[in-house]
């Protein structure tokens, strides 16, 4: 997409996708849809729309199978508002970058508690043998 020009048509694009799935896709199997990013291929012959689903793994499936659906009307009116003489072909692909970073925010978490449970456990240590078990130069020797 180094195409400058696409690159402002990938953003026509993700505001015209997004208003659609809002306004327009009346499909109940349609969830909480936000688009995250549009990519266009070089020639700009075909559009990636990432997006994500607010909820469970059914929410993703039903919403997937509304996009599917309404692929047609959306193309077309993509084609419609750019005035485009190609209008890009269409394909959705789920963002799993919120799904990574709830899954990093879960591991962090785990983390945390394991460290705070060691932390505890430190504080309330006592020391095996002596407190410093370490010979120390200036000090009397006992042997002598």
């Amino acid at each position: 997409m180094g195409n400058p020009r696409y690159i402002k048509v990938a953003e026509q694009i993700k505001v015209i996708v997004a208003e659609m799935l809002e306004r327009r896709v009346k499909d109940p199997r349609l969830g909480f849809v936000t688009v995250t990013e549009v990519r266009l291929t070089g020639d700009g012959r075909e559009a990636t729309v990432f997006y994500t689903v607010l909820g469970d793994e059914q929410a993703r499936i039903d919403s997937q199978q509304a996009m599917e659906s309404a692929r047609g009307l959306i193309r077309s009116a993509v084609g419609k508002q750019l005035g485009m003489k190609f209008t890009p072909s269409i394909a959705f692909v789920l963002d799993a970058i919120p799904e990574s970073a709830a899954q990093m925010a879960e591991l962090l978490a785990r983390a945390k508690a394991i460290d705070d449970a060691v932390a505890a456990k430190a504080a309330s240590a006592s020391y095996a043998g002596e407190a410093d078990p370490y010979r120390h130069p200036d000090a009397p020797d006992e042997a002598e």
